[in-house]
C-alpha cells in the first residue's frame, strides 16, 4: 500500500512529517531564513531610497560651497553643476545613483574628489576598533553587574547600580563626552587616534592607539553597558521565580551552581540577541563620539559630509551604516532562532 504524506511518519516531537517540512515540501526553517532575508532586502531597498531623498533636503548648495571665497564665473558654476550632475533631473540622479550602487560604485566625493568606497574603506576600520572594543567591554561588565544585582535583588548593590544604569543610559553620549575631556584633561589624548609623532616600535604604536582610544571608549561604554546590564537583570529576575531552580535547589544544589548553571544561561537568550541588534545601532551611532574626540572613522566622516552638503559621501556612509543595522538585526534574529527552541517549534 502507497503512503501518502498525510500516512507520514511523525517528527520526533509529534508535531507533523519527521524533517519538519512545511506546505509544498518547503522545511520551515528555509522558509523562516528566506522571509528574513526577504524582509532584510525590502528594508534595504527603503533605506536607499529615503537616503536619497532625505539628503537633498538638507539646506546648501555643494556648489556653492565648494567654490567659497574662490572668484568664479556663472558659467564656471554651470559647468561644475553639470559636470557633478546635480543640474540633472531628480529621477535621473536617482537613477544613476541606483545603476553605480549595483556596480558597487558610491560615487566620487565632491569635497575630496576620491571615490567614496575608498573613504569608507579607510575610515571604517577605526570606526570597527571603537565600537568593538566598547561592546565587548559593555558585555562583559553589562552581564556581570545584571546577574549579580538579580541574584541580590533590593540589595544596596542591586539598587546603586541600577540607578547607576538608569542614569547613563539617558545621559547623551557628546555631553559624557566633553564631561570626561574636562575631568582628565592632560592625562589622556583628546583628538585623533595616534599621535603627531608615530613612533617606529610596532609595541609602542599599539599601546600609542590604545592611549587615544580611552576617552572614546569609555564614553561609550558607559552608555551602552547599562542597557546590557538592565535587560540581564530583568531576565534573570524572571527566571527566578521558575519551577526548574526550585527542584535544582532541592537536590541539594548550592546556590552558586543553580544560578550558574541553570538560571543565567536561560537568562542569557535576550540579551545575546540584543548585543547582535545594538552592535549595527552602535556602529550609527558614533556620530557625536568620534565628532567630540576628531576619531578618524565613519561618525566623523558622516560630520565632515554634512558641512558640504557632501552628497555621493553622505549617501554612501548612510547605506554602510543601515546596511551594518540591518545586517545585525538578521543575525539577531537568525541566532535567537538556533538558541531557542521555542522559537524553533514555532
Amino acid at each position: 500500500m502507497t503512503l501518502t504524506s498525510s500516512d507520514a511518519a511523525p517528527g520526533p516531537d509529534g508535531s507533523g512529517p519527521r524533517g519538519g517540512a512545511g506546505a509544498g515540501g518547503v522545511p520551515s526553517t528555509v522558509r523562516f531564513v528566506a522571509s528574513k532575508l526577504g524582509g532584510a532586502l525590502a528594508s534595504f531597498a527603503l533605506v536607499v531610497v529615503l537616503g536619497f531623498l532625505l539628503f537633498r533636503m538638507i539646506p546648501g548648495d555643494p556648489v556653492a560651497t565648494m567654490t567659497r571665497d574662490r572668484p568664479t564665473s556663472p558659467a564656471q558654476l554651470a559647468a561644475l553643476r553639470e559636470r557633478l550632475g546635480v543640474d540633472e533631473p531628480m529621477y535621473q540622479q536617482f537613477l544613476d545613483y541606483v545603476l553605480g550602487l549595483l556596480r558597487g560604485d558610491l560615487g566620487t566625493s565632491y569635497m575630496y574628489n576620491r571615490p567614496v568606497s575608498e573613504m569608507i574603506g579607510e575610515r571604517f576600520w577605526p570606526t570597527l576598533l571603537l565600537v568593538g572594543t566598547a561592546t565587548a567591554l559593555a558585555v562583559v561588565l553589562g552581564l556581570w553587574l545584571g546577574v549579580r544585582a538579580a541574584w541580590r535583588r533590593g540589595s544596596a548593590f542591586d539598587r546603586v547600580n541600577t540607578g547607576v544604569a538608569l542614569t547613563l543610559w539617558s545621559v547623551p553620549q557628546f555631553w559624557l563626552g566633553l564631561l570626561l575631556l574636562i575631568a582628565t584633561q592632560g592625562l589622556f589624548p583628546s583628538r585623533g587616534m595616534r599621535s603627531a609623532v608615530i613612533p617606529d616600535d610596532p609595541v609602542a604604536q599599539v599601546l600609542d592607539v590604545a592611549h587615544h582610544l580611552v576617552l572614546p571608549c569609555v564614553t561609550l561604554l558607559a552608555v551602552i553597558y547599562a542597557q546590557y546590564m538592565l535587560v540581564m537583570r530583568s531576565s534573570l529576575l524572571e527566571e527566578m521565580g521558575a519551577d526548574y531552580l526550585t527542584t535544582a535547589r532541592a537536590k541539594g544544589l548550592r546556590d552558586d551552581l543553580v544560578r550558574r548553571r541553570h538560571a543565567v544561561p536561560n537568562a542569557l537568550l535576550p540579551t545575546v540577541t540584543l548585543v547582535f541588534l545594538q552592535f549595527g545601532m552602535v556602529v550609527s551611532g558614533t556620530v557625536t563620539v568620534e565628532t567630540v574626540f576628531s576619531w578618524p572613522g565613519l561618525g566623523l566622516l558622516t560630520y565632515e559630509a554634512l558641512r558640504g552638503p557632501d552628497l555621493p559621501l553622505l549617501q554612501g556612509v548612510f547605506v554602510v551604516l543601515a546596511g551594518s543595522v540591518l545586517v545585525m538585526n538578521l543575525v539577531a534574529e537568525l541566532l535567537y532562532r538556533v538558541l531557542d527552541p521555542r522559537v524553533r517549534e514555532s
